[in-house]
């Protein structure tokens, strides 16, 4: 018997041997790769209206079959989408701060009710308006005839930089300006925000430190693939991270050697070092941390995170999440805030990379997931006929005074080295997130 397996084994025909690999790679795509997300909201009115409304996120996730690793999926995610997404003719404004900035709101109206809600849409480190995945929420968005305006920051997409002053995930306050003049244009809509990777940071900062005002004018919000606790960020490794994360440091390196007005002795900064930066953290030492006034790039990171400020936020708020994520690793997710949170509702794919999301045998159709879920979500919170998304939210309210939503800070160790902030947060992962 034994001889008559090794006979066959050695003289195994092709054929035999690609499909033993085929088979192989399916039971494991459909046992490890295909999962059902996981939602991580307190139990309460905003869980329910969720489950109610968002058909999404009761389906299993399919990644794409040939391509469901992370970095993959973050690399063709932008490949695809910027093959099939077309140039937007989009509306521009460019909008004067209080301090003399400029920034650009491109606006996409056509089709739409003027007086349709609108959503507010912060792009990522160094994107603007004809970035990939924006024009995919974009399209998403006009589908169902919903507005959008894309804040583009300062030095971005084609405005010229009229102060010595850019942008960075902790500084939220140009959003301010702009979440209020978007308001005071369009006094009698429902509004909504929605911000991707560093853009979500922002956003996550403005409903947490302007938590009132957020409240009193944005109706709902979303963040995707947000690095929840700068610290873990992984950008900086392994090789392809690396790779990706030169690319990005290389175009903040463009960005700001394009303005004078950013050189000069009376800044802390030397240009010459800064431009010699390779990775983001290099550059965020060299420039940002002091551009803001940190003392270092760790205070810049710590001011800048949002897994500790879930319970300060009052506008609700959905955030999509890949277990996956090649520059955020799984124990950054604030599984255990979520858990606790009236209004914060995190969902978490066990597949999809750094706003990737790619699913179907060929990923080419307009209608992706991370658009279906966002375009879901809004339409059902801010057309609302009928006021229940009007009345979930006041509920919402009174449950956020009934349960402690209160989190812990930033990890504290005990003596003997215990993180008991990270074993609580495991305990939660091992019963809720099976990948």
């Amino acid at each position: 018997m034994l001889s008559l397996l090794y006979t066959y084994l050695t003289n195994l025909p092709r054929w035999h041997l690609v499909a033993i690999v085929f088979v192989g790679y399916l039971v494991y795509y459909l046992m490890e790769v295909v999962k059902r997300p996981i939602l991580a909201v307190s139990n309460g009115p905003f869980k329910q209206y969720l489950r109610k409304h968002i058909p999404t996120l009761e389906h299993k996730f399919w990644p794409t079959f040939w391509c469901f690793e992370s970095r993959a999926q973050t690399v063709f995610a932008s490949i695809i989408r910027s093959n099939i997404m077309p140039a937007i003719d989009y509306r521009r404004e460019v909008l004067t701060l209080q301090d003399g900035g400029e920034v650009a709101l491109d606006w996409m109206e056509q089709g739409c009710d003027p007086e349709a809600p609108i959503i507010i849409i912060l792009p990522g480190l160094t994107g603007e308006s004809q970035a990939e995945y924006i024009k995919c929420l974009v399209t998403a968005a006009n589908r169902i005839g919903i507005r959008t305006v894309v804040f583009t920051n300062r030095g971005l997409g084609g405005v010229a930089l009229k102060t010595p002053r850019l942008y960075c995930a902790s500084n939220c306050e140009d959003l301010s300006e702009v979440v209020k003049h978007v308001r005071t244009t369009n006094t009698h809509v429902r509004i909504g925000a929605t911000g991707i990777s560093m853009g979500g940071l922002i956003l996550g900062n403005y409903l947490a430190r302007h938590s009132d005002e957020a409240k009193s004018i944005l109706t709902a919000a979303t963040i995707i693939s947000v690095p929840w606790d700068v610290h873990k960020g992984d950008i900086e490794q392994p090789i392809l991270n690396n790779l990706l994360g030169r690319h990005l440091a290389s175009s903040l390196c463009r960005t700001v050697s394009k303005y004078e007005i950013l050189r000069g002795e009376q800044f802390d900064w030397d240009m010459n070092q800064v431009l010699r930066s390779r990775t983001i953290k290099e550059f965020d030492s060299a420039f940002t941390s002091k551009h803001f006034g940190y003392k270092d790039v760790d205070s810049y990171y710590t001011d800048a995170t949002l897994h500790n400020k879930l319970h300060k936020i009052k506008v609700p708020l959905l955030c999509l999440s890949a277990a996956d994520d090649p520059f955020q690793p799984l124990d950054a997710i604030p599984v255990k805030a979520a858990a606790q949170s009236s209004h914060v509702a995190i969902l978490i794919t066990a597949r999809g990379g750094h706003i990737g999301f790619l699913e179907g045998w060929w990923p080419a159709n307009k209608d992706q997931y991370m658009g279906r879920l966002f375009s879901q979500y809004f339409s059902a919170t801010l057309f609302d006929p009928n006021d229940e998304f009007y009345r979930t939210s006041q509920l919402m309210m009174e449950h956020n005074l009934t349960v402690s939503t209160s989190v812990p800070g930033s990890p504290t160790k005990q003596s003997g080295g215990a993180d008991t902030s990270d074993a609580a947060t495991s305990a939660i992962r091992k019963k809720s997130i099976p990948f």
